[in-house]
């Protein structure tokens, strides 16, 4: 029970500062899983744990829908379940992954379904002018959301790795296969959520850029965003030069009514 409660105790730290301190990073393996090993006291294998989790977990960035697993779940019950198992980290990775990436759907769903019922609350008090309640409300809310998600590692410890494998092997392959379609799925879908609110035809011809140098050129991510900044840069200076220069003519000549417009477009024609 004691171990249950503390591993509970760290992934709820974890989520629910991270959160609370403006994605602070505090659900990353490395801070999870040492906080659950030393309450445990195994602190030593909780840093193993957590050192070997960050590995994995290191390009994982969960940015709005765009979404794959949820660290701190993975790396509490890893630090469980290895301490138990006597430190043997490698036999715990694949039962506790699939429960990172079932338990971010957990997350989702309760956000949505215990916390997005209150949202009328918070346009209701906003309208009334009333502070307090929406800060109360909001702590409320933010306490409910994670403690109810961190109950998920609490039972997860407490019946055993035993029984979290078994239950994970007796959800049926189609139901597995779909949610392995899902998430493969939403990438794309958050990616088209961005392009909606950044897409510009003036700007189109950047993104189709950035998908030739990836899908032809090979280039790695790191490379087309060493690209992408300079040439923000050389568009950036090119503007300032352009309001400069704008800024130093004046809008109506001196000696005639001719507009700046039709003085350009008469020396572009000259």
């Amino acid at each position: 029970m004691y171990d249950a409660f503390v591993v509970a105790i760290a992934v709820f730290v974890g989520v629910a500062f991270h959160e609370l301190f403006g994605m602070a990073m505090f659900s990353r393996p490395i801070v999870v899983a040492p906080l659950a090993g030393l309450l445990m006291g195994d602190f030593a294998t909780g840093l193993k744990v957590g050192a070997s989790l960050e590995a994995i977990f290191m390009g994982v960035v969960n940015i709005g829908i765009s979404s794959s697993a949820e660290p701190a779940l993975a790396a509490g019950l890893a630090t469980a379940f290895s301490i138990k198992m006597g430190g043997n980290i490698g036999a715990i990775v694949p039962i506790v992954f699939p429960l990172a990436v079932l338990g971010l759907q957990l997350m989702n769903m309760i956000f949505s379904f215990v916390c997005g019922p209150w949202a009328s609350k918070f346009f209701k008090y906003a309208k009334e002018g009333d502070g307090k309640k929406i800060t109360r409300l909001h702590f409320t809310m933010w306490f409910v959301h994670y403690g109810i998600y961190a109950l998920i590692p609490f039972f997860a410890v407490l019946f055993g790795s035993d029984v979290v494998k078994s239950v994970l092997n007796s959800i049926p392959d189609v139901i597995m296969n779909g949610l392995t379609v899902a998430g493969n799925l939403l990438p794309a879908v958050g990616m088209a959520m961005l392009l909606r609110m950044l897409w510009r035809s003036d700007l189109s011809v950047y993104f189709f850029l950035g998908i030739v140098m990836m899908a032809y050129f090979k280039l790695p991510l790191i490379a087309i965003a060493v690209i992408g900044a300079i040439i923000a840069i050389i568009v950036a200076q090119n503007d300032l030069q352009f309001k400069k220069l704008k800024e130093s003519t004046p809008l109506t000549s001196t000696t005639n009514n001719v507009t700046l417009e039709e003085q350009e477009e008469e020396d572009f024609f000259e």
